[in-house]
């Protein structure tokens, strides 16, 4: 199972991949969010390379874990990507995703300038992986 993972914004979208047995999850690239949402060739690129079986998309929550202000905008706007793409859309907690890939990327060396572009796929590598280990401990735990 191909997992792609989407990390909504605004301005952009962080895109993610896991491999072909669905347990590693690498970042792919960042989009301008019109490119993504218009399904643009460079996004239908991706996802023509990676053939996914499964949408991945960030939810915004709080720190409480209910939805933040942006989750109703970023949820109606995977679910459209999903029904453009015929992919099922599932959603991941996608809270402090984008803090833990800035420190990832300072402990690299990358200036707040260079990380820039970088941040969005990160984060959705992250929460993509943290998806696939709670799959993958489902499967652990149905197989009992």
């Amino acid at each position: 199972m191909v997992a792609l993972a989407l990390d909504i914004g605004d301005v952009r979208v962080g895109i993610a991949v896991s491999d072909r047995s669905g347990r590693v999850a690498m970042p792919v690239k960042v989009l301008p969010a019109t490119e993504v949402v218009h399904i643009a060739r460079s996004f239908r690129q991706i996802v023509e390379d990676h053939e996914p079986d499964v949408l991945v998309c960030g939810r915004p929550q709080t720190m409480a874990g209910t939805d933040g202000p942006q989750a109703e905008r970023v949820m109606a706007t995977a679910c459209e990507i999903g029904r453009a793409l015929d992919l099922p859309v599932v959603f991941a907690d996608e809270r402090l995703s984008s803090r833990e890939a800035k420190r990832i990327l300072r402990e690299k060396g990358l200036t707040e300038r260079k990380m820039r572009g970088k941040v969005d796929m990160v984060a959705a590598s992250l929460f993509l992986q943290a998806w696939l280990d709670a799959q993958d401990r489902k499967d652990e735990h149905g197989a009992e």
